[in-house]
């Protein structure tokens, strides 16, 4: 499509979208707030501009732009009440852009519009019990059965299940072949006899992550994403995706175009709290990471597009807001005095799942072993069962 200028691009927004004001603030999905209605209609809203998904198809719900206006609709987005997309994230953010990389094209014309409108919830079937951080290690399998394949097996932390239609399913198809070629992903409805969702409640009372259990549930082979062993690769589209941010166009910190004080630090002095030399100087601290942050990411970011694939600059990314998220709840929480100790304190809700971010999406340590081997070309970790086939490395035998 042809480029539009920022002014045609303002009054297009403005037609549709509700601007931001200086008092606007929003929920935080996976910190106490369960709200799906308000992203649903924003996606709604925007999905036939193809706004919020730019570099799409036109046909998948975006507008087929180019590099450079993405980033311009994504600045100028800022300035809108855009709601938190948590629900919607995976979908958008990274089953999306595995689909339009490895998808069929009868895969790509069933999933993408679904997803962009906010029809459709996707949910990621990753991490297992067993397996912790070693993500290869999974053991769910898929037999084949003719034009079917019978999926047994168990998932844990999986995000959304609860509110999820489809799920995208990294399984073991070939126990012969060392861990990393032996897998497949599959596209799996959530509501396909054999699969039950038990969620998980957290310390913050959130029941976001589930455990899912698999028993002997069918999918059809026209819903394997990728070829037959080719698992591993499309699941690390997926990741690259998610450590660079994927789907989290939503949210934003609540300021009006031009307000020069972030809301984050507008809520902090609505507090009351006295502003002693030791507490200005963690806001400038936390301020100027989040500025470094972005233009580092903004870096990233002019990388993924220029080579169409997110780098391992997504792993700094990760690493980077996870330390914003906790260093503003904790000082949040501790500007409340004796009162952020209470339930209904100052940053309670954010402190109590302030942990978890740097768990979710790929542990902080995972992330410095990538940075570390890919980007500072440190030697590797040992990896005895990089050859060895699956099952016998599963059964601890190297």
């Amino acid at each position: 499509m042809s480029d539009l200028t920022e002014d045609q691009i303002r009054s297009d927004l403005d037609s549709i979208l509700e601007r931001r004001s200086a008092g606007t603030r929003l929920t935080t999905m996976g910190a106490g707030s369960d709200d799906l209605d308000d992203g649903r209609r924003y996606l709604a809203t925007t999905v036939d501009g193809g706004w919020h998904v730019p570099t799409w198809p036109q046909q998948h719900g975006g507008r087929g732009a180019s590099p450079s206006q993405n980033a311009l609709i994504g600045r100028l987005l800022r300035e809108f009440v855009v709601p938190d997309l948590y629900p919607f994230a995976i979908g958008l953010g990274m089953v999306g852009p595995a689909l339009l990389a490895h998808g069929t094209e009868t895969q790509q014309d069933e999933w993408l519009r679904p997803i962009a409108s906010g029809a459709s919830i996707w949910c990621q079937m990753f991490s297992e019990p067993e397996a912790g951080s070693d993500l290869a290690n999974v053991a769910l399998k898929a037999d084949q059965d003719g034009e079917e394949w019978v999926l047994s097996g168990q998932k844990t932390w999986t995000s959304r299940a609860m509110w999820a239609d489809w799920a995208i399913c990294l399984a073991r198809t070939d126990p012969d072949q060392p861990k990393h070629k032996g897998l497949t992903m599959f596209s799996l409805p959530i509501d396909t006899p054999g699969v039950e969702v038990r969620p998980l409640t957290q310390m913050n009372r959130d029941a976001h992550f589930s455990e899912v259990f698999v028993s002997d549930a069918r999918v059809l082979d026209s819903w394997r994403i990728g070829e037959r062993g080719e698992g591993w690769r499309v699941a690390m589209t997926v990741l690259a995706h998610e450590r660079a941010g994927g789907g989290s166009r939503g949210g934003g910190d609540g300021n009006a175009r031009g307000v020069r004080v972030p809301g984050w630090i507008s809520d902090l002095q609505a507090l009351g709290v006295a502003e002693e030399q030791v507490w200005r100087d963690e806001v400038s601290k936390i301020y100027a990471h989040d500025s470094v942050s972005r233009w580092t990411s903004q870096r990233a970011a002019d990388e993924a597009r220029a080579t169409g694939v997110p780098g391992p600059a997504g792993s700094g990314a990760k690493l980077r807001t996870v330390k914003s998220y906790k260093d503003r709840a904790y000082l949040t929480n501790r500007s409340g005095g004796s009162y952020g100790m209470l339930s209904e304190g100052p940053g309670y809700i954010e402190t109590m799942t302030a942990p978890s971010m740097s768990i979710r999406g790929g542990t902080d340590e995972i992330q410095r072993n990538i940075l570390g081997e890919r980007v500072l070309g440190l030697p590797g970790e040992p990896r005895l069962d990089r050859d060895a086939p699956w099952r016998e490395s599963r059964r601890g035998l190297l």
